[in-house]
Formats: C-alpha cells, structure tokens, sequence
C-alpha cells in the first residue's frame, strides 16, 4: 500500500459514519462475547485493586466525604466496571452489544461519567509525572512509578473510547461532568487533596487538569450519540 493510500485511509476516519463502524467492530472484538468480556473485567477488577492500594496509605488524611475525589483513579475504574456490568445481560443472551445493550438516562449519566473520568485521569498522569520526570525516572521503583502508571491509565482511555459503540449521553450528563471536573480540581488544588505526589503541586498542573477536564468532556460530546436526538 502506498503513503498516498494510507493517507486517504486515515482522512476517511474523519467521518463520523466511519468512526462509528469501527469503534463498534472494536467493541465487538473486545465486549461482544461472554469470555473476551470476562477478560476486560478481570483486568478492570485488578486495575481498581491497584488503584484502592495506591490510595489506601494516605486515605486516613482525607476527609470520607472527599475519598471519592481523592481516589479519582481508582473511582475511574470503578466507573467503568459499572458500564461493563450494564452491558454483560446483552452480552450473556449473545446479543450484538451495539444494537442490545440497554440505554437510559441513568445509564447515559453513568456513561456518561465512567468516559470523562476514565479519559481525563487516564491523560492525566502524562502532565503530573512528566512535571518531575527527572525524579520519577530516578525513583528505585521508575519501572512501576512512572512507565507503569503512564502504561495503565492509557488503558483507561482505550476502555473509554469503546464506550460510544453502545452508549448514549445527555445535555445533562454532560454538564454535571464537566460541573464534577470543576469540583475535583478545586479540591485537589485550592483545598489540597490532590494524589499523592514526589513534588508539590502548582498553578501549572492546576490549570492543565482544567484542560483536560473540559477536553474530556469536549471529546465525550462528539463521541457519543444523544439519547434524545435534538
């Protein structure tokens, strides 16, 4: 194939038709069957338990009412088996999960939530640790510490992205995420119950949170239908 044939390959992604015939082929392949959908929550199962270890020394110095917040990772993945769980009735009876799967409001707030979190703390640790490469990097355990992290919260933005195929949004879903984003930021950064970090947050890693909460909210309004077609 030719770098011109590639090329127009690629521009064809751009439609919105074709992104949804592939994301749904995706979704298939990796949801679609009781066993391949086992496996994807198996692997969520073992990204949360991560994820609860992580936060679990430090939890005691927060606030319960906050651990939510606090937990953003952990709570992200959490989200996400839900969306899984929603989908495992359709899979089980050998439905087609883009056709079957069942859609409210509830569950379109639930998609809605599980996307934008997943998306904006799986993009997040590239700008936290990347802040402090050089101590990240030198840190004993860098392996775990820094290409770990990095590695496994861009699964939480693949998991994400095929969440579109069979899920559904509102302007409601939509507003009080990014309303939730809002809060977060707030909390990790103005009260000071951010993630346990090797450096002490600044205005810098304040603001690009902000980005990447709106972004992700942003990429949620495109990529998912609306429930109630406007």
């Amino acid at each position: 194939m030719s770098p011109a044939d590639r090329f127009r390959r690629l521009r064809r992604l751009r439609r919105p038709a074709i992104r949804r015939r592939v994301r749904a082929a995706v979704a298939e392949e990796l949801l679609g069957t009781p066993r391949s959908l086992a496996v994807v929550c198996a692997f969520t199962a073992f990204m949360f338990a991560v994820g609860v270890g992580y936060y679990t020394p430090t939890a005691d110095e927060v606030p319960v009412a906050l651990w939510p917040l606090y937990a953003d990772s952990a709570v992200a993945v959490a989200l996400g088996g839900g969306v899984l769980a929603s989908v495992a009735s359709a899979v089980w009876r050998g439905g087609d999960i883009t056709a079957d799967t069942p859609t409210s409001r509830g569950l379109a707030y639930l998609h809605t939530f599980a996307f934008v979190w997943l998306v904006q703390f799986g993009l997040w640790p590239l700008v936290s640790l990347n802040l402090a490469f050089g101590e990240y990097v030198a840190a004993p355990d860098a392996w775990i510490y820094y290409w770990g992290v990095i590695g496994t919260h861009l699964l939480f933005v693949g998991l994400a992205l095929l969440f579109p195929a069979f899920g559904r949004t509102t302007r409601g879903a939509l507003a009080a995420a990014l309303g939730l984003g809002v809060v977060n930021a707030v909390v990790d950064y103005w009260v000071g119950y951010h993630p346990p970090l090797l450096y002490e947050p600044g205005l810098g890693l304040a603001a690009a949170t902000l980005v990447i909460a709106v972004g992700s909210v942003a990429l949620a309004s495109r990529s998912f239908r609306r429930l109630d077609p406007e």
